[in-house]
């Protein structure tokens, strides 16, 4: 009898064991690509993990430390979450949020400036001894119209409490000198809220900037990837009104310029790049079935792999809406907001988070994450070395960010348990850059470079 055993592994290979009576021969074969993989469900066991890489992390007497700080704040991390997402609050909104998060962190012994530059916004700071480098972390706190916290902000700002309160006791049990900065930014779903506080100085003082943010993905993947620069357009249209039925011919239809702008941008899709997105909704006031509507207003995202990239696109992209508006004989309003620029990642922080996962927590990938998506945060990538990794949180089928079924993942333990993990990383990678000046000048030269590759 010939008995076959399939042993799947995270990586290059799987191995497969052919048995016949005391025989046992052992076949080697390539896995499937990381594009194949199982996306992580909410059914599958969370305790089969990744191999870990052998050999030791930087200062493992420091991660030991972020391990069991973060590891004694889970219960109060996970109550803190649970409350941001049971009160979702929309962009400049966040009034809840702000006063949970302020209070959490005076409790643990954070300086707070409450109502920060923007009514919503707030800073949290810890400083040891004197002198040191700055240590940025960014909490987001805003939700989605109509769907929650289905981007799952409440842990992207847990994330950012568990990483500011890991360093703090690092540093005071340590001895290590330096400043941590947790800044609570608004509006991150197009409200621009992180480039707003930088205008205003918020990041003034920090010398990386730190933050994550789930994603669907395989079980305990932290993903490394960038993500697409995009532009805000909004298109108001402007005619006339007139009786639909009686004399139609006297009205310009506005909502007929936006429904052929739709159309145009569906027909333009086909000749853009496969890497480039369009996508927009129309809306308008007071509009009802026997008036012709003299007035309708669009919003559009574009997006681009790249700042530079973006630009033929929305030129093409305004030349439909220009072009609705002659056919229609209404006038057009077009406004772009500024483009928010691709996240950069810096090679020398994600090559360290990198090799605190592979060694001690589980796989590193450069598929997953929010390649495809937009963030505010990739501006703040372009000022100072960043890093913004996603991590995978078990979802259901089609329910990935941006839907309820993401809603209802972001709430989940195994989804707290898996930003506890990237937390206790990106600590790591936040504490090297406190205590390792070699590693911060590489941080540095490698901000540099980038800035050199951009045209």
């Amino acid at each position: 009898m010939i008995k076959l055993r399939l042993e799947p592994r995270y990586g290059t290979w799987a191995f497969f064991q052919l048995q016949n009576r005391n025989l046992v021969t052992t076949l080697y074969l390539p896995t499937p690509t990381m594009s194949d993989m199982i996306v992580w469900r909410p059914e599958d066991d969370p305790n089969i993990r990744p191999p870990l890489q052998e050999g030791k992390v930087n200062r493992p007497d420091i991660l030991n430390m972020i391990e069991t700080s973060i590891d004694g704040l889970s219960g109060e991390l996970r109550m803190l979450s649970l409350d941001i997402h049971d009160h979702p609050e929309l962009m400049f909104e966040e009034k809840y949020a702000h006063d949970a998060y302020t209070a959490f962190m005076e409790k643990h012994g954070f300086t707070v400036i409450k109502n920060h530059h923007l009514e919503t916004a707030w800073v949290a700071t810890y400083t040891h001894g004197r002198g040191g480098r700055v240590l940025g972390i960014n909490s987001e706190m805003d939700a989605l119209p109509g769907i929650g916290h289905a981007c799952g902000h409440n842990l992207v700002g847990v994330s950012g409490v568990a990483v500011a309160l890991a360093a703090k006791a690092a540093m005071e049990r340590l001895n290590i000198d330096g400043k941590v900065v947790l800044l609570g930014t608004p509006a991150e779903e197009g409200g621009l809220g992180k480039v707003i506080l930088y205008e205003k100085g918020a990041y003034d003082e920090m010398d990386v900037c730190l933050m994550s943010h789930p994603t669907p993905g395989p079980r305990h993947f932290i993903s490394l990837t960038n993500c697409l620069a995009c532009s805000f357009i909004t298109v108001k249209y402007q005619g006339h009104t007139a009786h639909a039925g009686l004399s139609p011919w006297e009205g310009k239809n506005a909502l007929d310029a936006a429904v052929l702008a739709y159309n145009n941008v569906s027909l333009l899709r086909q000749q853009i790049k496969p890497t480039h997105r369009v996508h927009g909704i129309f809306e308008g006031n007071n509009w009802a079935p026997n008036i012709i509507p003299d007035q309708a207003t669009m919003k559009w995202i574009v997006r681009a792999p790249t700042t530079s990239e973006i630009e033929d696109t929305r030129r093409r992209v305004t030349a439909c809406f220009e072009a609705a508006a002659l056919a229609s004989g209404c006038k057009v309003q077009i406004t772009a907001t500024p483009t928010i620029n691709e996240v950069t990642q810096n090679k020398a922080l994600g090559d360290e988070l990198a090799d605190v996962v592979l060694k001690r927590y589980g796989a590193i990938d450069y598929e997953w994450g929010i390649k495809n998506a937009s963030t505010d945060f990739g501006n703040i990538s372009y000022l100072m070395p960043g890093l913004h990794p996603g991590f995978s949180i078990p979802t259901i089928p089609n329910g990935g960010n941006h839907t309820l079924g993401f809603t209802e993942a972001a709430r989940s333990q195994v989804s707290h348990d898996a930003c506890l993990v990237v937390s206790k990383a990106l600590a790591a990678v936040g504490m090297r850059v406190l205590t390792d000046e070699a590693f911060f000048q590489k941080v540095k030269d490698t901000f540099e470079e980038d800035k050199k590759l951009r045209v």
